[in-house]
């Protein structure tokens, strides 16, 4: 499975991107709020991905952020929503305020998107309301790179004997701070935080 793919984009419309990855162009269906996060001047940028096989077809979906992603495979789980209509649904309304609208039954906001009708919107609310809770809120949400980055840190603390749990909370406090950091100063700062 392809998790996130760094690249140079080589063409982009609001509904997909064409990304050169080492020499390799790869098309990804994206939602409009991913294309208008892409910036005009970006030289290499990261998505996570999702692959949808199918039985003549392989379809790679991209995401500026891990919430976006993590919310596409919550609609897609739900029966009669493939990931067209998912995409289109993230294309019309923020992850927050989906989140947001499922948790408190806002059928009037998710009949709002377009495409998605009146039963559509109470099968999302019936199905989802008690699982978007661990869908990663946009605001904590963070470009595929640094999210590498986050999780070689905890993995490296684990490797020395830390709790992963106790890790993660370090690397999050560590990153916080400076999202800009390298791996190497990332470890040594959590393991300060660690062992302070």
């Amino acid at each position: 499975m392809i998790g996130y793919l760094t690249g140079k984009i080589i063409n982009k419309k609001p509904t997909e991107v064409l990304l050169d990855v080492n020499g390799v162009g790869y098309i990804l269906h994206i939602s409009i709020n991913t294309f208008e996060s892409i910036s005009d001047k970006s030289e290499i940028v990261s998505f996570f991905t999702y692959l949808s096989v199918k039985e003549f077809s392989l379809t790679l979906y991209g995401f500026s952020k891990l919430s976006e992603k993590e919310m596409f495979e919550k609609l897609i789980s739900v029966s009669g929503i493939g990931p067209k209509l998912a995409l289109s649904i993230l294309s019309g309304i923020t992850v927050n305020e989906l989140k947001a609208a499922l948790q408190t039954g806002d059928k009037s906001r998710i009949i709002a998107i377009p495409g998605v009708g009146k039963k559509t919107a109470e099968r999302l609310v019936v199905e989802l309301k008690e699982k978007v809770d661990s869908v990663t809120s946009e605001k904590e949400s963070m470009p595929p790179e640094l999210f590498v980055i986050k999780e070689d840190a905890i993995n490296a603390l684990v490797a020395l004997g830390y709790n992963k749990k106790i890790s993660e909370q370090s690397v999050k406090k560590v990153l916080q701070k400076d999202p800009g950091i390298s791996i190497e100063d990332l470890v040594k700062l959590s393991l300060q935080e660690l062992n302070s």
